[in-house]
């Protein structure tokens, strides 16, 4: 009888699961959709005086594009140089030279 139990509350357990699982894609799935307002182009409309209709940009950006104030940001997030195996050594190097605990190392 206690299993009986164990396995009717683990298909509801799974059950839930599940549904969470199919609400938490169809979210995501609209929230990719969503487009983003872009305002640049709503501050010249409102100069204007058009409707908010037009201050919705016509391609969605991704939150993360966006500053605190919800603008564009226009430089890279990551720039990354490649640097060679002697060179990252003779940095490495340089750093552990100059460092002030180096004297105190050697004795």
């Amino acid at each position: 009888m206690l299993q009986l139990i164990y396995i009717f509350a683990f298909t509801i357990v799974a059950f839930l699961a599940i549904a969470n699982l199919i609400r938490s894609l169809i979210n995501l799935s609209s929230e990719s959709q969503r487009l983003y307002p872009n305002n640049v182009s709503a501050q010249n409309s409102q100069s204007k005086g058009q409707t908010k209709t037009n201050q919705v940009a016509k391609k969605p950006l991704h939150p993360e594009l966006l500053d605190a104030q919800g603008k564009i940001i226009n430089e890279p997030l990551l720039v990354m140089r490649s640097v060679s195996v002697e060179d990252a050594r003779q940095q490495l190097d340089s750093i552990y030279n100059s460092s002030p605990n180096k004297s105190d190392l050697e004795e």
